[in-house]
């Protein structure tokens, strides 16, 4: 006992200091900033859907809107499946995605550029490979603005994307990223359109300050609590909400970007040692991604004080409702969005 004593008397000083920073970091997981209702929305991804999961994608869609009746929703114009042949674009699918959503006065973010959800990441046509690099730039631009002048009048798009998390150059089969080629990007749809320009980034492996000065208006996050290394195997993030809180008041006091939303909410199960997610196990779907977690990532993202949320995975739930018998995802979800 006089040991311990004589220690307290000593070493008093550390031990308050260590105890004031176990106490803030509870309080930090603690925390609570939610404050307004949330808008919650989810992304859709038309090749994912019908590619990797195998499910009939305008059956998947209307589901989405009729079934879980969704409010918000995230489309992507995608390059490689616009203009297949250079200077000759099929806008017949991205038109009726845009037209289901207008009739029930879902509210839109149309994604363009090269770089959009899902992988590869990158989904430029193939005969860009043939092009030089001034050539492919001029591609790419007159895409952007083909797009943005076929849809700048629908009043449903309250966001135009442009890319999807640039500068995460570790992820994704994608060319380097050229600044100089993104601020023209955004440059041409701010020419077309008043709507803000939304850009993201990752959430949890980026500063946020390069992507706040190519000239977005919203910044667009990544949230995410369980990934999976080969090498490590699965990973749990430990960041409490307030991380998130922190950074978003933060870059909005000192960047051009006054709005940050989540733009991709995990909601879905990890890719097990690149296994399609169509081919595993419920079991190992569990292990990244039970009920429990999609709960929790839910209650995290409200505790964050975000106000608008994109959950990311809708399509894996209908394939777990339909093609697994196991529809507890999809039925947890509706309950974002009640009639």
């Amino acid at each position: 006992m006089r040991m311990i004593l004589f220690f307290l008397k000593r070493h008093w000083l550390i031990l308050i200091i260590l105890l004031l920073i176990i106490l803030s970091v509870i309080a930090a997981y603690l925390a609570d900033f939610s404050g307004s209702k949330i808008a919650w929305g989810v992304t859709f991804s038309q090749p994912y859907t019908q590619n990797e999961l195998g499910l009939n994608w305008q059956e998947t869609y209307l589901a989405i809107l009729d079934d879980l009746k969704v409010d918000h929703i995230r489309l992507s114009a995608y390059w490689n499946s616009i203009e297949k042949n250079q200077g000759e674009y099929d806008f017949a699918d991205l038109d009726w995605q845009i037209n289901e959503a207008s009739k029930r006065d879902v509210k839109i973010i149309l994604g363009v550029g090269n770089r959009l959800p899902r992988w590869p990441e990158c989904h430029m046509p193939v005969w860009i490979k043939s092009m030089n690099a001034i050539e492919a730039e001029e591609a790419r631009l007159a895409y952007v603005g083909k797009v943005v002048e076929r849809y700048k009048l629908n009043p449903q798009i309250t966001y135009w994307q442009v890319e999807n998390e640039p500068f995460l150059g570790t992820f994704g089969v994608c060319p380097e990223l050229n600044p100089d080629l993104l601020k023209k990007e955004i440059k041409i749809v701010k020419s077309k359109t008043k709507k803000p320009v939304l850009v993201t980034d990752s959430g949890e492996l980026s500063t946020w300050w390069p992507i706040t000065h190519v000239g977005g208006d919203v910044l667009g996050s990544t949230l995410y609590r369980v990934v999976y290394d080969p090498h490590i195997g699965y990973f749990r993030w430990f960041t409490p909400p307030f991380f998130y809180y922190l950074r978003a008041t933060l870059i909005k006091k000192i960047s051009p970007v006054k709005k940050v939303i989540v733009a991709e909410l995990q909601a879905e199960s990890w890719h097990k040692a690149n296994t399609d997610l169509s081919k595993m196990e419920i079991k190992d779907h569990f292990e990244s991604m039970d009920l429990k977690q999609f709960k929790k990532n839910i209650e995290f993202t409200r505790r964050a004080g975000f106000d608008e949320a994109y959950l990311w995975g809708v399509e894996w739930w209908y394939f777990m409702k339909t093609q697994k018998d196991y529809p507890d995802y999809w039925n947890e979800a509706k309950k974002l969005w009640p009639e």
